[in-house]
């Protein structure tokens, strides 16, 4: 996957060097949105950037809850909203992700990494879970948008 990202890249590069500062610009925000749009359809497609599913949620019996009709919600439904997956394009890069609080909790399910749900709670090792990453189909997009708007 790295191999065609770089290929990519290079390939790119000299078309791109052509192309004035204001133009660069307008074709890395447009560029960012639809990697943006890629994300968020797999994370409600709930998978990994590879096609598989996300690891599921631990089911633990809650007691005292009897007589409640439980619903499964799907993870990351406000992480993938526009507020939370944010998009920086310039000249020079484009990127994805997210800042500030969100991103601490995209990095620990990212990546499988302990946390705690509140300072008092036990540390809990998340499964990973990859939110953001690049499939085949979002490096054909970006040749496509590239060859789109140059042409």
């Amino acid at each position: 996957m790295n191999d065609r990202l770089d290929t990519l890249e290079d390939w790119a590069a000299g078309l791109l060097g052509q192309l004035e500062p204001a133009s660069r610009n307008k074709l890395a925000r447009s560029v960012g949105q639809a990697l943006r749009r890629s994300q968020q359809q797999r994370i409600i497609a709930q998978q990994n950037p590879d096609g598989s599913k996300y690891a599921p949620r631990k089911q633990r019996n809650l007691r005292g809850k009897h007589g409640r009709v439980k619903r499964k919600v799907k993870m990351f439904q406000k992480l993938r909203t526009s507020s939370f997956l944010k998009v920086r394009g310039d000249g020079n890069a484009i990127s994805v992700g997210f800042t500030g609080r969100i991103a601490r909790i995209a990095r620990v399910h990212q990546y499988g990494l302990g946390d705690r749900a509140e300072c008092s709670a036990p540390e809990v090792i998340y499964e990973q879970r990859e939110i953001l990453g690049f499939t085949d189909a979002d490096i054909s997009l970006i040749r496509d948008q590239l060859l789109s708007y140059l042409t």
